[in-house]
This record gives structure tokens, C-alpha cells and sequence, in this order.
């Protein structure tokens, strides 16, 4: 490696020395082009450096006489043009060369965008172990859209290796450390440069990402010790069975991503079985017993069905998905589905209104009353979030809260809806609240500490607010349900379980969680006037709820038939349309007053 007073010598290429005797590959590039080529391009003074000028249309490299010695191949041919030239970049750095001639890097103002970059290079071709690390220096010029059409410039040669041990100072910044591959962010910078070359070649790639379906088995058999030996030695497995140059990388802990470039359907099939079938066949020995991994592997054709490393990420891994609900070994190749395709864009434009509806606080609270069953007067409410769009409409929870679940960002929600709920028990002494969360912030002690901090830890507030937690959510994890239920009793807050009876779960399971009110799913109220079986099931509810000391709230009371059933049952609480639809705090605020002043 040069020192960095000699990597900072050499001659700019804009300078005045003596014209470069430039080769050309490409004969059919016009004769008055070379000449321009000539009184542009310089040769360098360094042994280890050569010129170059690079013309958009045709795509065309000229070289100075010197490259084949300072590359160390034989023939310029494989890097006649821009295409074949990056064909030679290591996949993971390709992006870098990509990036210089775009507008993100700079603008062409009319001296040209100087450029100034490092990757690794096999000029021998991708499949050789030699391998050089280069720097390139230069300026392109732009057409009148901005398009980069010309370039010149020189590369210098700066280290020679192996491939098998180049670059171990920075082995952990692009290596995964187990199994000798690409990390994550490497693999996906080699995918977005697949990308790119595909769409510019109109040639088709391919992405696989194969995962060794049987590895929770081992690991709970074995130890992880030996479940790490196995991803090692599946990674060692499916890297020699692959073509040289298409980059494999792990994607996470039992996950691998291989980038096929110049791929058709069908190969991409023949290679994804040749590695199924290679994996099985091997036998991972260990101190116990000899073990088989099984490999499941999904695909999708690059660009045609993925333009970005994201559609290529999630459509891989949705047929990887499909792949493992099969059989342990299989392989599914992505296939458009417009139905889904169409419910993916909505469920990304949703996910984007959320976000700008929290970043810009369009998130607020409108309050429902749930009333006395046997005086008809309000008793609390419960917070119900609305969304407001940009151009005012309103948007109810129902809408944008199962999206936002499966997502992830209901706890955001979540934690705007505590905020919000405190400040109106702040601003009104006599008020009480009910707010929902959803089933991911029962596990969130984040929530826990933002309810603390917003409530200023007075009991006071506390004592007035009910947080409902579904059935469905307390059940599914019983026990991190019951420390949930016991932090918010120890602030002073009163816990309801919603919608029950929809999960069919029986009073068994409800009394360990100590909970104050059930709130009767609306299915089993609505249709009470008609439905004798209902009528059975609320009055058998109540009698259980009353013998372990929890109140009862009928939900969904749509008429006053209904309200009478339900309040003749004994029901506690009422709540539906029929008893107040969701208003506006202020006008609940602006209710109390009334009522005050004609005490």
C-alpha cells in the first residue's frame, strides 16, 4: 500500500501535460470523437494509474495505451464500455461508481462534476481470486435533461490481494462474523446495484433468500453452539454451489440472500433447487449424533416484479413465507397478485397518513358515554381516536387500527391517546375516562412509564381512568396480562376487559386477572330483542361477572328495546348509539357546566 503523500501525487486530468496515447475497442466510434478523446484526455505520470474518456451514446470507453499493464489482463475488450466495466466491480461497491454520475452527487454547472472513489475490482473478470482496490478520479459532463453523457478521468491502482484475504482490517464492517458472507447491509447494497444494472441493461436478475427451516428444532435439541455450526456450514454449502460473482450474504439469524445477476425464470428455479437439494444432502456432524439441515427458499424476478431493494426484500421473503407453509424443503418464485399488490399500496399509504397524522398531530379524541344502565346518566367515557385528513375529513379508528397493529405503530397511537386522555382529565375535575390499547401495548412497559409521566403520578387522575385491554389480547399471553393489570392498579387506574365473549374464553382465565369491569362484546346485545340464545348468554355473563365482584358494560345498544333487555339482566352499564353518539371534549366540558349551573 503507497503511503498517503504518494496516493496524493499524479497529474489532474484536467491539466495541460502532453495528450494520452489513447486506445480504442470499439471501431465504430466516430473517428472525430477519438480525435476529441485525444485533446482531452491526459496520460499519468504514475506506473500504476491509467486515463481513460467514457461517452454515453454509443456507451464506449477509450483507454490509454498503459491499462492492460496497470490492470494486468491482456485485453481491454471486457471493459469496452460502462456495462462491462462495473460488470467487474465488486457487487457490494458497484453502487458506489453508480451514485457519482447523478444529480445526488452533484450538478453539471458546465466545468463538469468531479468525482473521487474506492471500491475493489476484478479486472481478470468476477470469477478470479485476484482482485485489486482502485481509486478513480475525474469529471462527467451532463446533456441539457442532466444526464451524464461524457466523463474522463484515470484509476490507480492502490493494492493488489487475494479475494480469499483482502481487506481483514475492515473484514467486520462488510462480513457477517459466523458464516464468512456478506452482513445485511452489504448484501442489500449489492441487491440495489443488481438492480440498477438490470434496469439500465434490460437484462433480468434474479433474488433468493433461502432459510434453514429446521433450525428452532436443532437449536432447541442440540444447543445453539451446534445451530451455529449448522448456519456456518450451510452457508459454506450454498456459496460453493453458486456461480462466481453472484453475491450470498446472511440476512438475519437463519436467512441468506443470493443475488443472481443475468437470471431467467427458470434459472433461478434450477439454482434454488440445486441448493434445496444440496443442503439436504449434506450430513453436519457434531459430538451427539450427525445432523441434516432442510432449506426453504423464496425468489423474485429482478426488475420485472421488483424495482427496489424493498420490493425485492419483502417479495422474496413473502414467497419464502408460502415456501415454508409447504413442506420443510421447497421453493416458491414470486408471482404478481394484483389483489394483494393493491392491498400492499393501501396498507403503505395508510401506514404514511398515520405518520403524518401523529407527526402533525391530526390525531385526536372524541368521547362516547357509557351510561347507569338504571339512571340513563353518563357513568365515564370511553377516548375513541379519529384521524383528521389534510383536507379535514374525519377518519375512525376501525379504519386505520388493525393496519396500524399489523404494522407496528398502534404504540404510537397508543401513546398519543394517553397524552391526549390526560389533558382532558387535567382540564375537567369531574370527568372519567376509558381508553383502549392495543394487544402489542400490553407487553410495552414504555407505555407504562408515558401513562406514569403523563399523569404526574397522582393518583387523583389515575383513579378516574379505565384502561380496556381486548379479551383476545389479555389470553394470548395470560401472564405478562397479569403484571400489565397489576401496574396499572398500583397507580390508581381501573382495568375493563373488552370486547369479551368474542374470544369465547371462560370465567376461568378472567379471574386471575384482576380486573374491575367486563364490557360484553356488542355481538352477543345487538340482536337481544330477537334472540333468545343471546338473552341466555347476557344473563348467565352478568350472574358470573356479579359473583367475582366485576361490573358489567353492554356494548353496542342500538335501541331502547335493547337498553331494557339488557339493563332488565342486570347489566351495570349501557353503551351504543341509541345512548350518545362520540362528541367533541369541549362539548362534553361545555355539558357539564350546563348541568352545574341548573343544579
Amino acid at each position: 500500500m503507497k503511503s498517503t503523500a504518494e496516493e496524493g501525487r499524479g497529474t489532474e486530468v484536467d491539466g495541460s501535460e502532453a495528450h494520452a496515447e489513447l486506445i480504442s475497442i470499439d471501431t465504430s466510434v466516430p473517428s472525430q470523437w477519438l480525435q476529441n478523446v485525444q485533446e482531452t484526455c491526459v496520460r499519468s505520470r504514475d506506473e500504476h494509474e491509467a486515463a481513460y474518456v467514457w461517452q454515453h451514446n454509443p456507451d464506449h470507453f477509450s483507454w490509454e495505451a498503459n491499462a492492460a499493464e496497470v490492470f494486468g489482463i491482456r485485453s481491454m475488450n471486457s471493459m469496452a464500455s460502462r456495462y462491462n466495466f462495473e460488470l467487474l466491480i465488486a457487487p457490494e461497491h458497484v453502487l458506489r461508481r453508480q451514485q457519482v454520475f447523478s444529480t445526488s452527487y452533484g450538478e453539471d454547472l458546465g466545468k463538469g462534476v468531479p468525482y473521487n472513489i474506492r471500491y475493489r475490482f476484478a479486472p481478470a473478470g468476477p470469477r478470479s481470486r485476484k482482485c485489486i482496490w482502485v481509486e478513480e478520479q475525474g469529471r462527467w459532463w451532463a446533456d441539457a435533461s442532466g444526464a451524464p453523457v461524457h466523463a474522463r478521468g484515470r484509476i490507480r491502482v492502490i493494492q493488489t490481494c487475494d479475494r480469499a484475504t483482502e481487506e481483514q482490517g475492515n473484514f467486520s464492517s462488510d462480513y457477517d462474523e459466523l458464516t464468512g458472507q456478506l452482513n445485511r447491509i452489504r448484501l442489500t447494497s449489492a441487491l440495489g446495484a443488481v438492480i440498477r444494472r438490470a434496469e439500465h441493461s434490460g437484462k433480468s436478475s434474479a433474488f433468493l433468500i433461502a432459510a434453514v427451516s429446521n433450525l428452532s428444532i436443532i437449536n432447541d435439541t442440540f444447543g445453539f453452539d451446534v445451530g451455529d455450526e449448522v448456519i456456518a456450514s450451510v452457508a459454506k454449502v450454498m456459496s460453493q454451489k453458486l456461480r462466481g460473482g453472484d453475491p450470498i450474504g446472511r440476512y438475519s439469524s437463519n436467512k441468506f440472500g443470493i443475488v443472481m445477476n443475468d437470471c431467467s425464470p427458470s434459472a433461478m428455479r434450477i439454482a434454488a433447487e440445486r441448493l434445496i437439494r444440496a443442503v439436504s444432502e449434506t450430513t453436519f456432524k457434531n459430538i451427539s449424533c450427525p445432523i441434516s439441515a432442510t432449506l426453504a427458499v423464496g425468489g423474485v424476478m429482478i426488475p420485472d416484479h421488483a424495482a427496489s431493494v424493498n420490493d425485492a426484500l419483502s417479495r422474496a421473503l413473502e414467497a419464502l413465507n408460502v415456501a415454508r407453509s409447504r413442506r420443510l424443503s421447497s421453493f416458491v418464485a414470486h408471482k404478481p397478485n394484483v389483489e394483494k399488490e393493491t392491498l400492499r399500496q393501501r396498507n403503505i399509504f395508510v401506514a404514511e397518513e398515520i405518520r403524518h397524522a401523529l407527526d402533525e398531530e391530526r390525531m385526536h379524541l372524541m368521547l362516547q358515554p357509557v351510561v347507569a344502565s338504571d339512571t340513563r346518566k353518563p357513568a365515564f367515557y370511553e377516548c375513541l381516536m379519529r384521524m383528521t385528513k389534510p383536507d379535514g375529513a374525519l377518519v375512525s379508528a376501525g379504519e386505520f387500527m388493525e393496519i396500524a397493529e399489523q404494522l407496528g405503530v398502534s404504540k404510537q397511537i397508543d401513546r398519543r391517546t394517553v397524552a391526549l386522555a390526560a389533558d382532558i382529565l387535567k382540564s375537567d375535575p369531574d370527568i372519567h375516562l376509558s381508553l383502549n390499547v392495543s394487544g402489542h401495548t400490553c407487553a410495552d412497559h414504555d407505555w407504562l412509564l408515558d401513562l406514569y409521566a403523563s399523569l404526574g403520578n397522582k393518583r387523583e387522575l389515575a383513579s378516574r381512568l379505565i384502561v380496556e385491554i381486548t379479551e383476545t389480547a389479555a389470553i394470548n399471553d395470560l401472564d405478562q396480562s397479569i403484571i400489565f393489570v397489576d401496574t396499572l392498579k398500583e397507580m390508581g387506574c381501573r382495568v375493563a376487559i373488552d370486547d369479551f365473549g368474542a374470544g369465547y374464553t371462560s370465567f376461568k382465565n378472567l379471574k386471575h386477572l384482576p380486573v374491575d369491569i367486563v364490557k360484553i362484546d356488542g355481538a352477543f346485545v345487538c340482536n337481544l330483542a330477537t334472540d333468545a340464545s343471546d338473552r341466555l348468554f347476557l344473563r348467565t355473563m352478568v350472574e358470573l361477572a356479579r359473583n367475582i365482584n366485576m361490573e358489567t358494560v353492554a356494548e353496542w345498544v342500538i335501541d331502547e328495546d335493547t337498553a331494557q333487555i339488557a339493563a332488565q339482566t342486570g347489566v351495570d352499564y349501557l353503551q351504543g348509539f341509541h345512548l350518545g353518539r362520540p362528541v367533541d371534549p369541549e362539548q362534553v366540558c361545555r355539558r357539564g357546566d350546563r348541568d352545574d349551573a341548573d343544579a
